[in-house]
C-alpha cells in the first residue's frame, strides 16, 4: 500500500457513509478513545482493542486510519495486530473456540485437541466457518496451565479438555443455531 493511499484511506473512512447514508458512528469512537489517549503511540494496543470491539475485527481500513492518527507507519500498526492472537482482520463466527498450545497445554494435548475440531469442523485454525457460526483459532499461551489442556469457548476457559469435549462442545453450538 502506498503512502497517498494509505492517507486518502485514513481520511476518507471516517467520513465513509453506512447504509443508511449516515457517517459511520464507529470512527467517532475510536477519536474518542485516540483524543483521550491524547494521540500516544504507546497507546496503540488500547486503541486496537477498542477498534476491535466497536468493528467487530481490523479492517485495513481501520488500521490505515488508526495508523494515520497515531502518526505510525501501517506496517507497525498491522504487526502489532497480527503479533496478538486477541486481533483478529477477519470476521469472526458466531462462536469462537480458541485452543490454547502453549507448552503446558500441548504437552497435556492441545495438538491433538486442535487436530480433532479442525478435522471435525472442516477448517482450519484461524478460519470460520462458511455459515459464519463457529470460528476455530489458536493461542500460545492463555495463563491456565495448571488446568491444561485448556479451550477457551465463547470467552469462557475450561479446563482439561479433551478432543471429544470439544467436539461435542462445538456440536452443541452448531445444533443450536440450526
Amino acid at each position: 500500500m502506498t503512502p497517498t493511499r494509505t492517507s486518502t484511506a485514513a481520511k476518507s473512512s471516517q467520513n465513509a457513509p453506512t447504509k443508511d447514508g449516515k457517517p459511520d458512528k464507529r470512527f467517532k469512537v475510536l477519536d474518542i478513545t485516540m483524543k483521550r489517549n491524547q494521540y500516544r503511540q504507546d497507546a496503540l494496543i488500547e486503541i486496537l482493542h477498542k477498534a476491535q470491539e466497536a468493528f467487530g475485527f481490523l479492517e485495513e481500513d481501520v488500521l490505515s486510519y488508526i495508523a494515520h492518527k497515531l502518526q505510525l507507519p501501517l506496517s507497525q500498526v498491522y504487526g502489532v495486530a497480527t503479533f496478538y492472537h486477541l486481533f483478529s482482520l477477519k470476521p469472526s463466527g458466531a462462536h469462537t473456540c480458541v485452543v490454547c498450545l502453549g507448552t503446558a497445554c500441548y504437552v497435556k494435548g492441545g495438538g491433538d485437541i486442535l487436530k480433532a475440531v479442525e478435522g471435525d469442523v472442516g477448517i482450519a485454525a484461524g478460519e470460520t466457518t462458511e455459515d459464519g457460526q463457529v470460528s476455530i483459532v489458536t493461542a500460545r499461551c492463555i495463563g491456565a496451565c495448571g488446568i491444561a489442556p485448556a479451550v477457551v469457548y465463547d470467552g469462557k476457559v475450561a479446563g482439561q479438555q479433551t478432543p471429544e469435549q470439544t467436539c461435542d462442545r462445538i456440536h452443541t453450538w452448531q445444533q443450536e443455531d440450526s
